[in-house]
């Protein structure tokens, strides 16, 4: 079949051919899981996402979509979470200068001074949703306090899956109705909506999401056995016994706060606050600093005496901060310490440890991309307005397709732009103010992102927390329940804003 058979136009796909890519997408994804387990994400999956994108390529030329058409989507979609990738590799390197500089074990050792087993679960979505609040980033707020929550919960000795459940459930929170955040501003757009009518509106869905999951984890918290837990006296005296911990270390995560409260770009946020570490550790740290030379000398020492030498005995301590500060940014990075079993919480993976999941990301957009530049992705949604004929079939169908999208096309504001796109005259004909479709996008669409692991958002909280998509995204009880309650409230005929004449000629305008 030629290009020029094809000079651009596309006939309509069928939906049992749409389907196809998607379906061998599953299919591949379980079979991955079934061999490798968790491990199907480091070559697996980003494998089974390139075939699946092949498979939408010779389904979209079947139908009249050319091959530069198919390959420019695939760019657009890539290049829409450039920014993405960029964030999710500044992340590397502050986890790696945050913890040589004492900020994430200062946070670890004060955390165990006020917080208990069986409170800390609740705790987490409520210290994560604050933080969240505040900055309006899930990924800001899970890449600083969530590491610092997860070490907190690994030496109260909880289950790693359900700790990271608590933190992106409240995470999650912030990046859903703050006014800070990206993606609140993006739904209210998309839906014609006035921004604080949008957020107003998602607080009668949000409130008891929210409410119910802190519920649900103070329940499991209440269950843990005590007696089973890590000792907490002995993790305080270690990380005093190798870090200066003070309360001035907190300066620098609330600098962040402070730069995008300022409404600073994240990634410069994030730079910043990536070198404040760095300067912090030279400062606070000295002592980290050559402990962590004294490692890499000792394996340099191994290697021979004719090999290159990164460090010595003799370097100076500039020389040492210089070596030891771009390890820890640019790869993985141990700080020795005798309890093996809190050896993980000293151990940091840089900007090395974060490529597999930019590998996943690029394969991720690139089926995404083809899916929707061959007319895939509307040729299967398309049937489902026609399905929707009561008010809470057309929002419980909205919302299934936010998910959908997220699924496919691997992009949380995929999954908001083009079921808004879809959907907005259809709730305009329907005489649904734009606020229901606004907090639909939200409730469906920002939230069941994470849960997802080759999309954007769950493959960065994988790669940053360090803990399977899979074995968290049982325990993010937020991102379940919020979908659900908007769903619930639309059969109910809850809080369903209807438009006025009025309102019916500005929407007709706009």
């Amino acid at each position: 079949m030629s290009e020029q058979s094809h000079p651009g136009s596309t006939s309509t796909v069928p939906t049992w051919l749409a389907s196809l890519p998607i379906l061998s997408l599953i299919g591949l994804l379980a079979l991955n899981v079934w061999i490798w387990g968790s491990d199907a994400s480091y070559g697996p999956n980003q494998i089974a996402l390139m075939l699946a994108t092949a498979a939408a390529a010779i389904c979209g030329r079947l139908f009249g979509t050319g091959t530069k058409k198919i390959i420019d989507g695939m760019s657009h979609s890539i290049s829409s979470a450039i920014t993405a990738m960029l964030i999710l590799v500044l992340i590397g390197g502050l986890t790696g200068t945050w913890l040589l500089s004492g900020v994430v074990p200062a946070m670890i050792y004060y955390g165990l001074k006020v917080l208990s087993p069986e409170t800390f679960l609740a705790a987490a979505v409520v210290v994560s949703a604050i933080v969240s609040l505040a900055t309006g980033s899930s990924w800001t707020t899970v890449a600083t306090v969530g590491i610092a929550l997860l070490g907190i919960g690994r030496a109260l000795g909880l289950s790693e899956p359900m700790i990271a459940g608590a933190i992106v459930s409240g995470a999650y929170f912030g990046d859903k109705i703050s006014p800070l955040s990206d993606t609140t501003n993006l739904a209210a757009a998309m839906a014609g909506c006035d921004l604080f009518t949008h957020v107003r509106y998602m607080l009668w869905t949000t409130t008891p999401s929210i409410l119910l999951t802190i519920g649900i984890f103070w329940y499991l918290g209440s269950q843990v056995d005590a007696s089973k837990t890590v000792d907490t006296e002995t993790l305080p005296k270690l990380i005093a016994a190798h870090f200066n911990v003070t309360p001035l270390l907190f300066i620098v995560p609330a600098s962040v706060v402070a730069m995008v409260l300022l409404k600073w770009d994240a990634l410069v946020a994030l730079f910043v606050a990536m070198l404040a570490g760095a300067v912090v550790a030279v400062v606070a740290q000295p002592q980290v600093i050559n402990e962590v030379a004294g490692v890499i000398v000792a394996a340099e020492a191994e290697k021979g005496p004719e090999a290159a030498k990164v460090l010595t005995a003799d370097s100076s301590f500039i020389q040492k901060a210089y070596v030891v500060l771009t390890n820890a940014i640019s790869g993985e990075m141990k700080i020795p310490v005798d309890d093996e079993k809190v050896q993980s919480l000293f151990v940091s993976r840089g900007m090395q440890g974060m490529l597999n999941t930019i590998w996943l990301i690029l394969c991720a957009m690139c089926f995404g991309g083809a899916m929707e530049a061959t007319g895939m992705l509307a040729a299967i949604t398309r049937p489902l307005i026609s399905l929707a004929r009561s008010t809470g079939s057309l929002i419980a169908t909205t919302a299934g397709t936010c998910v959908f999208v997220n699924v496919t096309a691997s992009d949380q504001y995929l999954a908001i732009v083009v079921p808004g796109r879809m959907f907005r005259q259809a709730f305009q004909d329907r005489g649904l103010a734009p606020q229901n479709l606004s907090r639909t996008l939200e409730d469906a669409g920002t939230v069941t992102s994470v849960l997802v692991p080759w999309n954007t958002c769950g493959a960065t909280q994988q790669a940053v927390l360090g803990v399977n998509v899979l074995a968290f995204a049982p325990y993010c009880f937020f991102c379940w329940i919020s979908p659900l309650m908007t769903i619930l409230f639309a059969f109910l005929n809850l809080r369903i804003a209807r438009l006025e004449a009025g309102d019916e000629l500005k929407a007709e305008k706009k």
